[in-house]
């Protein structure tokens, strides 16, 4: 059976939308394996790669930084001090960010029907808004370089509240920017972080399926709905 006319009927009972961003709407993969290994160089420490980084995607840069000092560090499958990993922190931030912001978006790519998914988001009246465990600094860029900035009011990174997602905060906080109750708010994500957060925080949310969910099947988490591409809300709504 086709999921259409259960997204048309969980769409007609909401009044936004909350889209979170790696994973979701861009792949950014390659911007997170380029800028960790310049920084990793920096550090002279060893390279990383993609298929190791893909797992650690998702609850934002520091935790991202702090898992792949542990990954590189480690020695003989070992795991490294957290003592070693945290004097090693503050530079790795400073060439991290240094990196990130000169390649933002540049080996990252839109996937494909976010762009037809998000102009029939807009075009069924939702409100909409993007929030990410990326920092503002690299978020509001990403979108910009991938012209993706004009589907919405609000932007929010994971430096915008006092805690991340899976944390509801976030949610609650973006649903008040909006104006909307969060039953009435769905949230479109990638990852058991943002249906965690959802259920939490009494929001509706679909899962696609394409995107980074820490190496765990996305069809596991529970969600109200899955889609294969955003594109699906354009015959739903």
């Amino acid at each position: 059976m086709s999921a259409t006319p259960a997204l048309s009927a969980l769409l007609s009972r909401v009044d936004a939308a909350i889209v979170d961003l790696d994973g979701t709407m861009v792949d950014t993969l390659g911007d997170f394996a380029e800028a960790l290994n310049r920084m990793l160089r920096e550090l002279a420490l060893p390279a990383i790669g993609a298929q190791h980084i893909e797992h650690m995607v998702g609850k934002g840069s520091e935790h991202l930084l702090r898992s792949v000092l542990a990954h590189v560090l480690a020695s003989e499958g070992q795991p490294v001090d957290a003592a070693q990993v945290e004097s090693l922190y503050p530079a790795a931030w400073a060439s991290y960010q240094k990196h990130y912001l000169a390649i933002n978006g540049q080996y990252a790519q839109v996937y494909p029907g976010v762009v037809a998914g998000l102009q029939a988001l807009q075009a069924a009246g939702l409100r909409l808004a993007c929030l990410t465990n990326k920092p503002t600094d690299f978020a509001v860029p990403l979108l910009e370089a991938k012209g993706l900035d004009g589907y919405f009011s609000q932007v929010f990174g994971g430096d915008s509240f006092a805690r991340k997602k899976p944390d509801p905060l976030p949610l609650l906080k973006t649903c008040e920017a909006l104006g909307t109750a969060p039953a009435r708010t769905l949230m479109l994500g990638d990852s058991s972080n943002d249906a965690q957060a959802a259920r939490a925080a009494g929001c509706p949310v679909v899962l696609v399926t394409y995107g980074y969910n820490h190496g765990q099947p996305v069809r596991a988490v529970d969600a109200d709905g899955f889609v294969d591409a955003l594109a699906e809300f354009a015959a739903a709504a």
